[in-house]
């Protein structure tokens, strides 16, 4: 599958990596590409990347998300999936940009026609393509409103590491807001295990069948 990922910086090139050793044709795109030619990954433009593109990976600063994409244009972006992995926080990681809303929402509200999906988000950049190298296995979400673009992106996800048994679809695009407002727990939890390489489980009760 052709997946074009905009951004160049951790997010955007872990995932390159990741897709690229599971056989997918990868492509980030950069505004300034000619800068971005030491990445040991092939760099186009935003608007080249995504005409390339199948699939399309936001993984901008979510301050600026929006704007990037409408520089690109709803008609180049229209009936293409759109998998957000962005969150938009102020400079000094106080406050988030969209504290009533998030940014998967505010994208799929702007660009209707593209259907949008919000995942991995909860984690960091090692997590996202090495979820096996954990002590066990974690849970990563999905948010969106098209069944068919969720069903796609959990094969995407199963590429990197990440069985369905760790995928949790948790409804639609709106309750990806819970998923980048954990971004203040994760900080929490990160000083609290001096680390950053962690993911958290949603763990039940066993049905009674079961007992």
């Amino acid at each position: 599958m052709r997946i074009g990922l905009l951004g160049t910086g951790n997010v955007a090139r872990a995932l390159a990596h990741g897709w690229r050793a599971a056989g997918h044709d990868v492509l980030l795109g950069s505004r300034r590409p000619k800068e971005r030619t030491d990445l040991g990954l092939p760099v186009a433009s935003l608007d080249e990347t995504a005409a390339h593109a199948e699939v399309l990976v936001n993984a901008t600063p979510g301050g600026v998300s929006v704007e990037l994409l409408r520089s690109i244009g709803a008609p180049a972006l229209a009936g293409t999936l759109l998998i957000d992995v962005g969150v938009g926080l102020s400079d000094d990681f106080s406050a988030l940009t969209h504290p009533n809303s998030s940014l998967g929402e505010l994208i799929q509200e702007a660009f209707p026609l593209t259907p949008v999906v919000k995942t991995l988000c909860t984690m960091d950049s090692t997590t996202m393509t090495a979820p096996g190298e954990l002590t066990e296995p974690g849970t990563v979400f999905l948010s969106g409103d098209d069944a068919e673009a969720k069903r796609t992106t959990g094969r995407l996800l199963t590429d990197l590491g990440w069985p369905e048994s760790s995928q949790l679809d948790i409804g639609g695009i709106t309750t990806a807001r819970g998923q980048e407002h954990f971004a203040f727990l994760f900080m929490g939890i990160a000083g609290g295990v001096g680390s950053h390489t962690f993911n958290i489980k949603v763990v039940t009760r066993p049905s009674a069948d079961a007992r």
